[in-house]
């Protein structure tokens, strides 16, 4: 199964460079899963767009490319002044964090992009450029390397959980996946890992929230993981609760965007609800979450940024013609909501499992 998961990753790799570095190539997920196609980023308004519309998504993918496109677009720049040259890069920095609000992994990556040009602002411009090509890379290995210590930690509790002979019932919302990530995922890693050890995709039966409006459970971690051999049913959201009262479901694990600093963690719309109903029937409900999108800046998820989308994508994007009455109101569109602590079992990252108090456990693990 290596091989071939191998040779999936490399087919949906989300973010690479294009031809010399002068491209950003993105595989466009809005076109998942029926069409695999492979767009070139060129300017800073293509990349802003891709984010925007969701052509590239997930916060760590975004982060991926956000680091990207700072590399390649300081590296059109000409001026050979490091104070003009650090200014430039500080435009193109704030122009692509316009892109989306909630995704904390983009404005980490941007800073961090900047910080590198600022640490080296007495080098030649010429270096500085190099520099951020390297650290631009540097943000997406060690991403690839997150999702496998996150995946690590969650096969540990998927095999506490596998009885001999049945398969182990999974859910999962939106789309923490491969597609996500630079590789493996964050939600969908310790399947992943599991089939780098040896177990089959019988041994494990993964339900996907569709995960309206925009259907990334159904669209893309379906896509990923069937096509990795793992087998997957998908379920309207609405249907969650009847599921896990079936008891089919042993755990859930989901992504997130960003992580208050008392656990609260914000999500793709429809996890919080989730995470209720798990609570209810004693499902374990884990966030498996990089260390780069917990915000110790921010106390709550009160104070996380909801970011708002299109009305089109409720009332008409995925019909030939319009579900809902125009008429009527369809602008309370959220893109995310925020999951109470109390309601999360622990919070895997990278650097191991946190449970609550969350905050003393960041500090433990050195997040600051």
């Amino acid at each position: 199964m290596k091989n071939n998961l191998d040779e999936f990753f490399e087919k949906v790799i989300t973010v690479k460079w294009g031809p010399d570095k002068k491209s950003i190539d993105i595989i466009d997920q809005t076109l998942l899963p029926n069409t695999i196609k492979r767009i070139q980023i060129k300017d800073k308004e293509a990349l802003w767009e891709a984010i925007k519309k969701l052509r590239v998504r997930g916060a760590p993918a975004i982060g991926v490319s956000a680091a990207y496109g700072i590399a390649m677009f300081a590296n059109e720049i000409e001026t050979d002044d490091q104070a003009k040259f650090l200014e430039e890069v500080k435009q193109i920095k704030d122009y692509l964090a316009s892109s989306r609000p909630t995704a904390v992994n983009l404005f980490w990556a941007l800073n961090r992009m900047e910080q590198t040009a600022i640490a080296n602002k007495d080098k030649p411009v010429s270096e500085i450029k190099k520099i951020l090509f390297e650290e631009a890379e540097k943000i997406r290995e060690e991403d690839v390397q997150i999702s496998r210590n996150i995946g690590k930690i969650g096969f540990d509790l998927l095999k506490d959980l596998k009885e001999d002979g049945k398969e182990l019932g999974i859910m999962t919302h939106c789309n923490a996946g491969t597609l996500a990530t630079a590789k493996y995922g964050t939600a969908t890693a310790p399947m992943y890992i599991a089939l780098e050890n040896g177990w089959e995709g019988k041994d494990m039966h993964v339900y996907c929230d569709e995960t309206r409006p925009l259907l990334q459970g159904a669209r893309l971690t379906s896509f990923e993981l069937v096509n990795s051999g793992i087998t997957t049913s998908v379920q309207c959201d609405n249907m969650a609760s009847l599921l896990m009262k079936t008891g089919k479901i042993k755990i859930i694990f989901v992504g997130c965007d960003r992580v208050a600093a008392n656990g609260d963690a914000a999500n793709k719309i429809g996890t919080s609800g989730l995470a209720i109903i798990a609570k209810h029937y004693g499902v374990p409900f884990y966030v498996c979450a990089p260390s780069s999108t917990i915000d110790m800046h921010t106390k709550t998820g009160d104070d996380i940024p909801i970011e708002m989308r299109d009305p089109e994508e409720i009332k008409s994007m995925w019909y030939k013609e319009p579900m809902v009455p125009a008429a009527v109101d369809t602008s309370f569109n959220p893109a995310f909501d925020v999951t109470d602590h109390n309601l999360i079992t622990g919070i895997i990252t990278e650097k191991g499992m946190c449970h609550a108090p969350y905050d003393e456990a960041f500090k433990k693990l050195g997040i600051v």
